[in-house]
């Protein structure tokens, strides 16, 4: 495919069903009502609350018409273009591994917000499953995100045209998490507000989750500079609250966790040759300044050597970038040759332009 294909339009609205509706999924169904070339064709809910409730009113917008669904076979009969899949990570890829098949066998094409940058790094099994579900469906997968799926993969694939005989690849993110309005996320999925005992007693799956969400970056910058990793390093440590936090999302109290540094080291050849760096932290701007400051470091090892940094304010709403990311993806995804499409296959993905 060459990117005028993706670039052309099209000469009907791309119908789109958004699948999960946490934050990012409420922010993409915002997004698709605000574009003229593209539709809601459904959406489904994984909280029985949810059910039969109006998609507009969800996302925070007035009712469109279109109601929630928990039945996924609804999902599956309708007649659209594009699933933004956006459900809570997961430890375990292959836990979700039928209901992305079934997604793609109905002949829908699949933009997930939540891991396949690289479904590769998974093994052989899951790739044959997702291709032949490609297959029966005519359509193709993606993976896409803005921390996996942006500065921690893309980014440094797009500066190393820059460079040759690379050496090394080290990408830095520190985010501050005192404006993000879920709970789950913070509290559940990261650990901040647990005591140290709480947060030791879950960081088992939670390394498992994490690796199975970054495995993908590395092994995507690996591709890209082909390389083949033998095997993907995680180191883990926190931090403590020094006293009371507060976060969009509710309190952080004193002596409980409050940052995580995250580092995976891509090993070959016996040697780190990709660095991901995560810092977490609670509310930054309360914090010492261990682990550095939010924002994103980036640099390559080469000739030349290459670095560019980025402080917090690179974008204004993270979760919005992220279901822009998704959504700017549709059109070159359903354009794509049918099968696993990662941004190593897909031309140039950009935004629009509003006048």
């Amino acid at each position: 495919m060459s990117p005028a294909d993706a670039s052309t339009p099209s000469p009907r609205r791309y119908r789109v069903v958004q699948w999960a509706t946490g934050a990012m999924g409420r922010s993409v169904i915002r997004g698709v009502l605000d574009r003229d070339d593209m539709e809601l064709a459904g959406v489904w809910v994984h909280s029985p609350a949810k059910v039969g409730a109006d998609a507009g009113t969800i996302a925070g917008r007035d009712p469109i018409g279109i109601t929630a669904t928990g039945d996924i076979d609804e999902i599956l009969d309708l007649d659209a273009d594009c699933v933004v899949y956006a459900p809570s990570p997961v430890r375990d890829r292959f836990s979700q591994l039928d209901t992305l098949c079934a997604l793609l066998s109905s002949g829908k094409n699949l933009v997930s917000l939540s891991g396949l940058v690289y479904p590769r790094a998974h093994g052989p099994f899951f790739v044959n499953e997702l291709e032949q579900a490609c297959k029966r469906g005519g359509v193709s997968v993606h993976g896409s995100g803005v921390s996996h799926g942006f500065m921690a993969d893309v980014m440094p694939l797009v500066l190393s045209r820059l460079s040759r005989r690379i050496t090394h690849v080290y990408a830095r993110e520190c985010t501050d998490f005192a404006r993000h309005p879920s709970w789950a996320m913070i509290h559940h999925m990261i650990g901040f507000g647990k005591d140290e005992e709480a947060y030791l007693r879950a960081m088992r799956p939670a390394r498992a989750t994490m690796r199975t969400l970054y495995a993908e970056s590395l092994h995507l910058i690996a591709a890209g500079l082909g390389v083949d990793l033998d095997e993907i390093d995680l180191d883990v440590d926190h931090r403590l609250a020094g006293t009371d936090l507060v976060t969009t999302a509710g309190p952080i109290p004193r002596g409980t966790v409050a940052a995580s540094r995250w580092t995976f080291s891509g090993i070959a050849a016996g040697r780190p040759v990709i660095t991901v760096e995560l810092v977490h932290k609670a509310n930054a701007a309360r914090m010492s300044d261990d682990w550095g400051r939010p924002g994103y470091s980036l640099r390559i090892d080469g000739r030349p050597s290459l670095t560019l940094y980025a402080d917090e304010e690179w974008v204004s709403d993270e979760i919005s970038a992220a279901s822009a990311h998704a959504l700017n993806s549709v059109p070159a995804v359903c354009a794509a040759d049918p099968g696993i499409r990662t941004y190593l296959d897909l031309p140039m993905i950009c935004g629009r332009m509003h006048l």
